[in-house]
């Protein structure tokens, strides 16, 4: 997910034709490993103090878990949510109101077993959803009830906060499901605004990433392209673009937006078997480069533009490598 504060981005040339892979950039920190299978990170950024900030991952497996880390990559013991079933992606948001006189920021994150979302608030990591919402109720088959991706938007007029989910597999039309966070005297509630998206039928749809700024959600339909809509239910579902599918080897994963003032910026996309990430223009969603990160099958990735310590003096960078850990680079060594 975007947060909206500028940088520049330059990153070196690659020709669309050319099939070696580019020299590597070492990570600066390589996490602890976690038990089973990591899948998408996120990054919250401390409000006062941004060395304290942390790093999320989603470690997939029915005994699964969402893991805290430091940003030496070590993990925060207590910080880390246990006794998820098969946790899946994850995203970060700012400033929710649970009732009228707390405001938290919070993660919010897919518990695919469960056939349900989870709520925590960040950093004191409290469940705010009663054990998790329901998502996708309406299919019967449960195989079309296994959420994977999700995004958070807030609108930046109405500072209304949603959440948009994919899952495992679904129909041609209204693959993903939208949903509304709100609170009252009773908790938090998570109402369904509205189902849109294309699916292809090829692979599945799993990363989602979300432009509050401009106001677009980006999904990866992993066989074909990236598919692009309104992240504003109220300006229609009709697909705006769908781009970049002959650029990728084979799956497209993660989606990680970089902005710059004035709808500048880039979408910086999972080349999963090639081992790079290819880079996007987020003004008119063409290609610009690739890079390489050395990181291996890439699912999630992430990207914050705030200075944080003396080792990531510009921004982070973070990437679901596949050997359970996650790679971290200061967004400097990226070009960011």
């Amino acid at each position: 997910m975007m947060r909206n504060i500028g940088f520049a981005i330059v990153i070196g040339f690659l020709g669309i034709t050319c099939q070696k892979k580019l020299p590597a950039i070492n990570p600066d920190i390589i996490s602890k490993k976690v038990p089973h299978d990591t899948d998408d990170p996120a990054i919250w950024v401390h409000p006062t103090d941004p060395s304290k900030s942390i790093v999320f991952g989603t470690d997939k497996d029915t005994n699964g878990a969402i893991y805290a880390f430091d940003l030496k990559g070590k993990i925060i013991q207590d910080k880390v949510i246990h006794d998820i079933k098969y946790p899946n992606n994850i995203d970060v948001e700012y400033g929710f109101k649970p009732n009228d006189s707390t405001i938290t920021d919070i993660i919010v994150f897919t518990e695919r077993e469960r056939h349900q979302i989870r709520i925590f608030s960040v950093p004191d990591m409290k469940p705010l959803d009663n054990g998790g919402f329901p998502v996708f109720e309406d299919e019967i088959d449960p195989e079309l009830r296994r959420p994977m991706g999700i995004g958070l938007y807030k609108n930046p007029e109405t500072n209304s906060i949603y959440v948009i989910v994919s899952r495992k597999s679904g129909p041609r039309n209204g693959y993903v499901y939208q949903y509304q966070l709100s609170a009252d005297s009773t908790g938090v509630k998570a109402k369904l605004i509205r189902k849109f998206g294309k699916f292809s039928g090829q692979k599945e749809i799993e990363a989602i990433a979300v432009d509050d700024e401009m106001g677009f959600v980006y999904y990866a339909d992993e066989g074909v392209g990236i598919r692009k809509y309104h992240a504003d239910p109220r300006k229609g579902s009709e697909e705006l673009a769908m781009f970049g599918g002959e650029y990728f080897k084979e799956d497209i994963e993660g989606i990680a937006i970089a902005a710059q003032p004035g709808g500048k910026g880039v979408l910086i996309v999972s080349d999963q078997q090639k081992g790079q990430f290819n880079i996007f223009s987020r003004a008119d969603n063409r290609f610009i480069k690739a890079i390489n990160l050395d990181t291996n099958e890439t699912d999630g990735c992430e990207v914050i533009a705030v200075p944080l310590n003396a080792t990531f003096t510009t921004g982070l960078f973070v990437a679901m490598n596949n050997e359970q850990d996650f790679y971290l680079y200061d967004a400097e060594k990226l070009g960011l």
